[in-house]
């Protein structure tokens, strides 16, 4: 809670238990999409193998680190999705499908663990070299309807090699117009980097994050999605991966207003940066999140706290008034991601049960 409000995050990824890598290694090993090793009603899918480590106590275990972890930093309720360095775009295309379904299951199983916390988001079965993006539709429509996700992920460049059309080209219309159709947003998040030139950087795909999620914001501001798709609404994490060295009036940038489809959340753990994210794309088009537990557990010396610990960081900005740091940590949120009022009641488990 933040001055008597919930802190809602639309950034977060799902924690399963570490058996799961199991099901992703045994499928690139073989190059088979074996079938899902999470037991269905105790039993599992056809064909799969009952995997040790994978039973409902080991799930629950995991999201209750997870839930424990917000907790630490006053964060109410999360949207979770994939991890995204863990989403291999660059596998063998055949497994794709089998590996988004999976994680999105994990997905909802965390979500089920704990209702009144946590809200899904899909992984995408996206392929870089495919026609479009109408390959992602089955299952974005089988975690809306089946799964109850309010918001999907998707990847800039799956593929890792920079040879995914840009977000602004009709490669995406399929998905953009099936997400304006459903009101469901879009996390705009990197994902895997095979850039052989950063191979010297640890962690790597940090690398692709930045640029990738840049690009995105370049392309969707220039191009021509939100006079096609006007309802659509994206988020792109990181504060938008880097920010603008041009003036807001400078040609360079796009000469329109994106303030009702284009927004960026506050996942940035240096503070400087933060402020002038928040400063320069305007409170408006903040909305928080802070991937926690991921990137952002190392301790920053000067204060002690987590990186991820950002609700002291915004309620330490005296630039923001106290309505500005409410807006972003709680309405904000509600205004891209309309379902999370659900979320956002007095008694949030019962609103999410009988829905």
């Amino acid at each position: 809670m933040y001055n008597g409000v919930k802190v809602l995050d639309v950034h977060g990824h799902v924690s399963s238990p570490e058996a799961t890598s199991n099901y992703l290694m045994l499928m690139m090993a073989a190059n088979t999409a074996f079938p899902s090793p999470i037991p269905a009603g105790g039993v599992p899918a056809a064909g799969g193998r009952q995997s040790p480590g994978l039973s409902p106590e080991d799930f629950k275990k995991a999201s209750q680190r997870h839930v424990d972890y917000m907790d630490a930093r006053n964060i109410d309720v999360q949207i979770i999705g994939p991890r995204p360095f863990r989403v291999m775009g660059f596998m063998e295309e055949h497994l794709t499908p089998s590996w988004a379904r999976f994680v999105n299951d994990c997905i909802h199983i965390q979500c089920q663990d704990f209702p009144e916390r946590f809200i899904g988001a899909a992984q995408l079965p996206q392929l870089s070299d495919a026609p479009d993006t109408t390959h992602v539709l089955g299952e974005l429509e089988r975690c809306v309807k089946d799964l109850g996700f309010i918001a999907t992920y998707a990847s800039p460049d799956p593929g890792g090699r920079r040879t995914t059309p840009g977000m602004h080209e009709a490669y995406w219309h399929p998905l953009y117009a099936k997400c304006q159709e459903w009101g469901i947003p879009i996390i705009v998040h990197g994902t895997n980097a095979l850039d052989r030139r950063f191979r010297v950087v640890p962690h790597n795909y940090q690398l692709g994050f930045y640029t990738e999620q840049y690009l995105a914001t370049q392309f969707l501001g220039h191009g021509d999605v939100f006079e096609r798709f006007p309802e659509l609404k994206i988020v792109v994490c990181h504060c938008g991966g880097g920010l603008d060295r041009f003036h807001k009036t400078d040609p360079h940038l796009p000469q329109k207003d994106l303030s009702r489809n284009l927004f960026f959340d506050t996942c940035a753990y240096e503070s400087l940066f933060l402020e002038a994210a928040i400063k320069q794309r305007g409170v408006d088009r903040i909305v928080f999140g802070t991937e926690a537990p991921g990137s952002g557990r190392h301790v920053i010396p000067e204060t002690g706290r987590s990186g991820d610990d950002l609700v002291p960081v915004l309620d330490g900005f005296s630039f923001l008034s106290a309505a500005e740091k409410i807006q972003i940590m709680n309405g904000n949120p509600k205004k891209v991601f309309p379902a999370m009022a659900k979320w956002d009641t007095a008694d949030s488990r019962q609103a999410v049960t009988a829905s």
